[in-house]
């Protein structure tokens, strides 16, 4: 199956939408950079600098455009981005797998936006693209997260020791599977 080469805009619960990257989701950016956690395990950068979020908001861009994912923003019903969700499917064909990840601005959390994200990208992958398997991968410790891909039907699969690196060292994740 030959998947879009262009960001869809996903309507999501409780008024929340999901859209692609723009040049004005910088303040969005300069939040998750200056989150200690972000930066680690994604390709937000930090320290923030406009340069530097020029050069994200260009590879969000190109992902779509050649092939290899979906990097999407979580929108609030007010019009404010609060988070990213992703929907990854470079290695789709190789693997049988597409994955997701997500992540949210500080001022954002504690309220469920994330499940509502994750739960949209999913629906678009399954019901949409027809993609069969999701995964995602979440450390241990990141109870949160672990709560937000139980919450959104994922279950839990299996502890991957040293699976990804983090801040660069190598930390164990807990793999889980879509509904």
């Amino acid at each position: 199956m030959e998947l879009p080469r262009e960001m869809p805009e996903l309507t999501a619960e409780r008024g929340y939408r999901l859209r692609g990257w723009r040049e004005a989701d910088t303040e969005l950016l300069r939040e998750a950079a200056a989150d200690p956690y972000i930066p680690l395990i994604t390709t937000v950068p930090a320290p923030y600098g406009e340069a530097a979020a020029a050069v994200f908001l260009e590879r969000q861009w190109r992902r779509t455009e050649i092939g290899t994912g979906y990097p999407f923003v979580l929108v609030d019903p007010e019009g404010r981005p609060v988070g990213h969700v992703g929907l990854w499917v470079a290695d789709l064909a190789l693997r049988g797998y597409a994955s997701t990840g997500y992540w949210l601005a500080p001022s954002a959390r504690g309220r469920g936006a994330a499940g509502i994200g994750l739960r949209a990208v999913t629906r678009w992958a399954r019901e949409e693209l027809g993609i069969a398997r999701l995964e995602l991968h979440v450390e241990p410790w990141n109870t949160a997260s672990l709560r937000t891909a139980e919450r959104s039907g994922y279950r839990r699969a299996e502890l991957r020791p040293a699976h990804q690196q983090v801040g660069g060292e190598p930390r164990d994740m807990w793999r889980y599977v879509g509904p």
